[in-house]
């Protein structure tokens, strides 16, 4: 900046007149006030074409109107009245403070961002005091996160890929008030793994329980979204799971997940037990073949059935829904044995809503849920590692049904 467009200094004596603090912001905030305000005025002299008082507007067809007061609500000020000039055909929309704008943007991207990281709205409220100096009540607060239902509804209802190439599908259990009192709520969440090997999370759904047959309607609600196929589906061994997918995606191969299949069979085991027999267990589920694994488990069961038969006979009963990644190569083997990915999404949306124990409705549920998963998702932007060698692999297996 030049000399010429510099602005003179403040005579020395200028903050003397000042006796406190609170003089000075009483001070500041009037003249924050008035600048505004006249800003405003020019708005309204360029919406009309003239100044106040010119000759230019005898017989325009508008005119000025007196104004209005309004509260708004600033980052660093805290709560201004302002006067806002208005004009007789009601068509003036003023750009520094449009009309309806209750907050500044910046104070609920704020807001929004404090609860999708978990914080309650009470926590919200003393923050956003402490930090912007602006007095927020939690109903306004809850409010402004509303907004983001919209989102939820728009996101649960975006049109999705026809092809999945795997997906991964999943409950979490959360605490919600129903007809007065805190119940288990599930939460259903499917993740699919485009084409381009970027993982998506396809959608959320709540009931009270994790059952078959809601499933089933959660594969529909996809399926009338666009999605025409689904290669490998890797699920929990909830009973009927299969039944229901096949309900809807015919050709999909299912894969139950292994890791909570050994949870599983651990329930039945005693404790000075667990640390043999998980290890006898490694050699079933690690087997280089399905054969391998078949004589693995005949082994197996020789040594442990007499004493956990309920834990041999759950393998047997899964075993062609256990044994499916045993058809495929060790790099998508990987991908699919376990639900881990999406066990990993539910701990980090319990990460984010750990602080929400309870939750006064399922829309409240919802926005918690959505934007842990929005912050979640954002960390997403890399594909599997070795993508291109394993795409090669599924186009080989599923030559016919795979769609680039």
């Amino acid at each position: 900046m030049d000399e010429q467009q510099q602005q003179p200094p403040l005579p020395k004596d200028f903050f003397k007149q000042f006796k406190s603090k609170e003089d000075f912001h009483l001070f500041f905030n009037q003249l924050f006030k008035q600048g505004v305000e006249e800003m405003l005025k020019g708005e309204l002299d360029e919406h009309l074409g003239y100044e106040k008082h010119h000759k230019e507007g005898r017989n325009s067809g508008n005119s000025r109107n007196g104004s209005y007061k309004k509260r708004v609500k600033t980052d660093t000020l805290g709560d201004i009245v302002l006067n806002i000039p208005r004009d007789r055909n009601s068509d003036f929309e003023p750009q520094l403070i449009p009309k309806g704008q209750r907050m500044s943007d910046k104070l609920e991207e704020a807001i929004i961002g404090m609860y999708s990281r978990g914080m309650t709205t009470s926590d919200i409220s003393e923050q956003v005091k402490e930090v912007y100096g602006v007095e927020v009540s939690e109903g306004t607060i809850s409010n402004v996160t509303n907004r983001i239902l919209e989102h939820v509804k728009e996101w649960q209802q975006r049109p999705l890929e026809q092809v999945y190439f795997t997906v991964w599908m999943d409950g979490i259990v959360l605490k919600v008030k129903h007809n007065g009192k805190y119940i288990n709520k599930c939460v259903y969440i499917v993740i699919g793994l485009r084409k381009d090997g970027l993982k998506e999370v396809l959608g959320m759904w709540m009931a009270e329980t994790e059952s078959a047959s809601f499933w089933m309607s959660v594969l529909t609600d996809l399926k009338a979204r666009g999605v025409e196929d689904i290669l490998i589906a890797c699920t929990d061994n909830l009973k009927g799971f299969t039944d229901a997918i096949k309900g809807v995606f015919p050709q999909t191969i299912t894969q139950l997940c292994i890791v909570h299949q050994i949870r599983n069979s651990c329930k039945y085991v005693v404790w000075k037990d667990r640390k043999i027999f998980c290890s006898d267990l490694k050699e079933v589920y690690a087997a280089p073949t399905r054969e391998a694994a078949d004589r693995a488990l005949s082994s197996f069961a020789e040594k442990w059935e007499h004493k956990y038969k309920h834990a041999i006979q759950s393998w047997r009963t899964n075993w062609d829904n256990l044994t499916s990644y045993f058809d495929f190569p060790l790099e998508i083997r990987k991908i699919i044995y376990t639900t881990n990915t999406i066990e990993n999404l539910n701990r980090g949306i319990r990460k984010y809503t750990k602080t929400k124990v309870q939750f006064t409705d399922d829309q409240a549920a919802q926005k918690a849920v959505y934007l842990a998963i929005m912050n979640i998702q954002k960390k997403w932007n890399m594909p599997i590692q070795n993508w291109g060698y394993i795409l090669h692999q599924f186009l080989t297996i599923f030559e016919n049904r795979c769609r680039l």
